[in-house]
């Protein structure tokens, strides 16, 4: 199963696709997000976004000001700053 994942900054799309693992920072910790996961809201913390893909390789983005919300196998982060750092 794959968790379907958008992440978006105030002026664009930052990165689409489908990953296994999502951990991200909320003001209250890491939170680490899998296809399968119950419906969250939360808000992010300015930190580092980490998405790994079914092959194992890794896309790292940095958020903040924003929040992440998990509906289904779609978990979609929507920060007023965003991009990827590699």
């Amino acid at each position: 199963m794959a968790l379907n994942v958008s992440l978006v900054s105030a002026e664009r799309a930052v990165w689409n696709g489908e990953a296994t693992l999502v951990v991200a920072k909320t003001v209250e910790g890491e939170i680490g997000i899998m296809a399968g996961h119950e419906p969250v809201l939360a808000i992010l913390a300015e930190g580092n976004v980490r998405i790994t893909l079914a092959d194992g390789s890794k896309v790292l983005a940095s958020a903040k000001d924003g929040f992440l919300s998990m509906e289904g196998d779609d978990l979609t982060i929507v920060a007023g700053n965003a991009a990827l750092i590699s």
